[in-house]
């Protein structure tokens, strides 16, 4: 997934579109990565492991890296990791993005 950044510097009557533009698609890479790095850190946890099971195999470990994959998305979309954040709020100031609001998790986004 490649996302291509652009010089958001715009005039006052187009700037708030560009701006909230440009935020959507880097918040949406950004979770996108931090999937990615949660997928294979998960692979490589699970690649240490000291012995096979009486029931691996092929099949089986086909569904786990499926299983992972979808446990990494989650684990992404949560944010509880902040790679995220982190990615936002350092490409974010390169793209003169103003940073999203801070929540505390359960606390509903103000």
């Amino acid at each position: 997934m490649t996302m291509q950044i652009a010089n958001t510097t715009a005039t006052a009557k187009g700037a708030a579109q560009p701006n909230a533009q440009a935020k959507a698609e880097l918040e949406k890479t950004a979770k996108a990565f931090e999937a990615i790095f949660l997928r294979q850190m998960i692979s490589t946890m699970r690649s240490s492991s000291l012995g096979e099971g009486l029931t691996d195999n092929g099949g089986s470990d086909q569904f786990l890296e499926m299983s992972d994959s979808r446990t990494a998305d989650n684990m992404a979309e949560t944010g509880k990791f902040g790679i995220a954040d982190l990615l936002m709020k350092q490409l974010g100031a390169k793209l003169n993005i103003a940073p999203a609001a801070q929540t505390t998790p359960g606390e509903p986004a103000a």
